[in-house]
């Protein structure tokens, strides 16, 4: 099958396969043991028969829930997620305005992890059983295995209160002002408005969260590089290269780290995926306003319309990034074909 007709044929899959995620989503959304009525109004307003049934009413909350579900399904369908309930904002603009903070975060995130975890991989696959292949590997056991909760406050408490090499939480200083919003993500909005002290705050700012965010995903990387890298290395044409006289660099980057990269390309994806949608402890704890932020106070408050909102944007993160796996597949290895 040409590859062009593969790509439609997955997006069309993708639409089903969005509705029984929405359908999934709202079930457990709404089968939660938790009243969303007495969350939202207070213990005083709750005890007013009156205001909870105008509540409920305004809501929805009135209508069985395949009514509800319904009705959700059509104004998505527009491309409306709804209102939230906490905010009286729409989902599509909260989303809009946390989104770009969470893919700053993210991106730095999966780059550290991405170059940290290929280059340890590859260093513990070519001196393997030697010292350096044991740190290597106690390292990336260390990201894998630790906490993230604990990583951050330990990162915090060392590297911010005790030495000072990196600022506080948030995204920026607390005396500087945003740089004017073009795509809400503060790195590059600085660079297009010339203000390049912001950029150095903004930097400044990412690189605890972005080494925390990204231990889990190095370690991971660094673990699969490592083991396809080995199994590469013993293959023939490997022997047949460094018989030839090409230098050991050559092999080692020409020959045998493109065809390793096959499975550390489904890790990356899959982590990227994950970090996009919303790394809660991170960000709360870095008082980073994204996704994950976002998604931990609609859960606190029970807002329904907002968790729902989350969970379709993750669904379409992972979706998307499944995609994009697979085409990166066809690129790498030309001796895939479609079927």
């Amino acid at each position: 099958m040409p590859l062009h007709l593969y790509l439609v044929r997955r997006i069309l899959l993708m639409i089903p396969l969005v509705f029984g995620i929405s359908l999934m989503a709202f079930i457990v959304a709404n089968t939660v043991p938790a009243d969303p009525t007495a969350a939202n109004l207070g213990e005083r307003a709750a005890a007013d028969p009156e205001i909870v049934a105008a509540f409920q009413r305004k809501w929805g909350l009135d209508q069985p829930i395949h009514i509800q579900y319904l009705t959700y399904l059509k104004n998505l369908l527009h491309g409306d997620l709804g209102v939230s309930i906490r905010s009286h904002r729409p989902i599509t603009e909260e989303l809009a305005r946390y989104l770009p903070a969470t893919v700053e975060l993210a991106t730095a995130g999966i780059l550290v992890s991405l170059v940290a975890g290929v280059i340890f991989g590859v260093i513990s696959a070519v001196w393997r059983n030697r010292p350096i292949d044991f740190v290597v590997r106690i390292l990336s056991l260390i990201g894998v295995s630790a906490p993230v909760f604990w990583l951050a406050l330990i990162g915090q408490l060392v590297l911010y209160r005790n030495l000072g090499l990196v600022p506080g939480p948030g995204r920026l200083d607390i005396v500087l002002t945003a740089p004017p919003t073009v795509t809400g993500l503060y790195v590059i909005d600085s660079i297009l408005a010339g203000q390049w002290h912001i950029l150095g705050n903004a930097l400044s700012h990412l690189i605890l969260p972005a080494l925390v965010l990204g231990a889990f995903s190095m370690g991971l990387i660094a673990r699969i590089t490592r083991s396809s890298m080995l199994e590469v290395l013993s293959l023939d044409y490997i022997t047949t290269a460094r018989s030839k006289g090409l230098r050991e660099r050559l092999v080692i980057i020409r020959h045998a780290l493109r065809n390793a990269l096959m499975p550390v390309v489904t890790v990356i994806g899959l982590a990227y995926g994950n970090l996009l949608s919303g790394a809660v402890l991170t960000e709360t704890i870095f008082a980073w306003g994204g996704i994950g932020l976002y998604a931990y106070n609609s859960a606190r408050t029970l807002d329904f319309p907002a968790i729902m909102g989350v969970s379709m944007l993750i669904a379409m993160v992972f979706i998307t990034i499944n995609l994009i796996v697979d085409m990166l597949y066809c690129w790498l290895d030309p001796r895939i074909r479609v079927d």
